[in-house]
């Protein structure tokens, strides 16, 4: 080909790859406690000020009770009669390791995609998150601090013919701000089946009119806020997670591509069998009039509820709601290397993923639901989280998990510094230490950190956890 046959291009087509000044404004906003809108001491007041403005109660009912919801006469899966929302139906697992090879359980599914979403602005030179304080009828204390965008795609595309669901438009269409994080996220591999929701960071452009259960917040005054139980909802902490930023580290004890090559590994070898089954033909799984209870009574039970939310897109409603029978633990044991801060993550398996393993925390368990079993089959390190001294302790919180679809489910987040006696340079099989700047740049990519890992990263990404 001829020099006059080739294509010129402009120097003004092409785009840097990446801007690395996002990831400085995002360390900016988590060192800066102070927001130009709210400060520190304010925080509580308002999200309390917000829960009393509403009209809110939550009350279990009889499946009878259920409206729109009902049991399939073949399958007895729990499904809506518009066909979307959710269901909730049965699963078979058999995996290739562990205490227990085979089991069947009741499932979430839920196909459709949400979208999770924070908006954010700079104030004075200092990137602000709008945070809305929302009530889910599976929360604790009902109204937590979550995203400013919360929502299945049955919800706004309006299924439930109720309200537009606010500041949606900044998330669907480009020409109302930057994307500055996007990225396809799991959630709880134990209670949903392939359940995935588009997680995004987005800056307006221009002025972004401020809703009164709403309010713009730094990314160290959140942090502040994860120091404390049950105030920022999970859905707000993966997001909080998938945000652009950047750690000082030195170096790791393993390269990029070593770690990579590691979790690809464990991806290929570990095997896992999930089938998708009727609801009536679970075993060990009871219905009555008002549960789905385990036999023996163990794991969650699967209940229903009516709700009044006044200040939500619909007023009304009622639904199911998987109810743990324990509080569960989330905890990173991490050590220092040369100086430099480690987390031993583990490939976990859990049925509901798409892909075979993701990573999750060190210890990921209900210690409950061990109780039965030898003390050889008890979840590596667990006995040292329980057992850690509190001048171990780095961080410790409870938070709730998701909950519009889960009653009073709660974790408690810990991180535990430990030594080589209690947590070896060598980790057992499935076990690998990373930086959290690696585990930051892993969770740029879809379905490689679980959600109660990204729970723990969120919390390092704010400074909630500082070593």
């Amino acid at each position: 080909m001829s020099n006059a046959a080739m294509p010129v291009i402009s120097p003004s087509v092409l785009q840097r790859r990446e801007d690395p000044g996002h990831s400085g404004r995002m360390v900016l906003s988590a060192g800066t406690l102070e927001g130009r809108w709210l400060r520190g001491e304010d925080l509580s007041g308002w999200l309390a000020g917000r829960a009393g403005a509403g009209s809110f109660r939550v009350d279990r009912i009889p499946f009878a009770e259920l409206d729109g919801w009902s049991f399939e006469r073949d399958t007895g899966n729990l499904v809506h009669r518009s066909g979307r929302f959710f269901s909730v139906e049965g699963l078979r697992v058999a995996v290739d390791r562990g205490p227990i090879l085979q089991w069947q359980q009741p499932i979430i599914r839920q196909p459709e995609v949400g979208i999770l979403g924070i908006l954010v602005k700079e104030f004075d030179g200092v990137l602000h998150f709008l945070m809305q304080a929302k009530m889910e009828p599976g929360n604790p204390n009902l109204v937590q601090l979550s995203p400013t965008v919360q929502a299945t795609r049955s919800n706004y595309t309006k299924v439930h013919k109720g309200a537009d669901v606010k500041y949606l438009d900044y998330f669907i269409d480009s020409r109302r701000g930057r994307v500055l994080a996007d990225v396809m996220q799991s959630e709880h591999g134990a209670w949903f089946f392939r359940k995935s929701n588009r997680n995004m960071v987005v800056e307006a452009y221009g002025h972004v009119p401020l809703d009164e259960d709403f309010c713009w917040l730094t990314l160290g005054q959140i942090g502040e806020l994860l120091r404390r139980d049950n105030v920022v909802n999970m859905d707000a902490r993966t997001v909080l997670a998938c945000a652009p930023t950047t750690y000082r580290e030195t170096g790791a004890l393993h390269s990029d591509m070593e770690l990579l090559s590691w979790f690809t590994g464990e991806r290929s070898w570990r095997q896992i069998h999930v089938q998708r089954m009727p609801l009536a033909e679970v075993t060990s799984w009871v219905r009555g009039e008002s549960t789905i209870d385990h036999v023996p009574e163990r794991y969650f039970r699967v209940m229903a509820v009516s709700v009044q939310a006044g200040n939500r897109e619909v007023a009304s409603w009622t639904q199911p709601l998987f109810e743990p029978t324990e509080r569960g633990v989330a905890a990173f044991v991490v050590r220092r290397f040369e100086g430099v801060p480690h987390l031993l993550v583990h490939a976990r398996l859990e049925g509901g993923f798409l892909d075979t393993v993701e990573l999750g925390p060190t210890v990921q368990c209900t210690p409950e639901y061990y109780a039965h079993l030898p003390l050889e089959d008890r979840p590596p390190f667990l006995d040292l989280v329980l057992g850690a001294a509190s001048g171990q302790i780095a961080y410790e919180a409870v938070h709730a998990e998701e909950g519009g679809r889960f009653y009073h489910a709660e974790s408690r987040y810990l991180v535990i510094e430990a030594d080589e006696a209690q947590a070896p340079t060598k980790p057992p099989s499935g076990f690998l230490w990373v930086t959290p700047g690696q585990l930051n740049s892993l969770v740029q990519h879809g379905r490689y950190v679980n959600v109660q890992a990204r729970s723990l990263l969120a919390c390092f990404n704010t400074n909630a956890i500082r070593l």
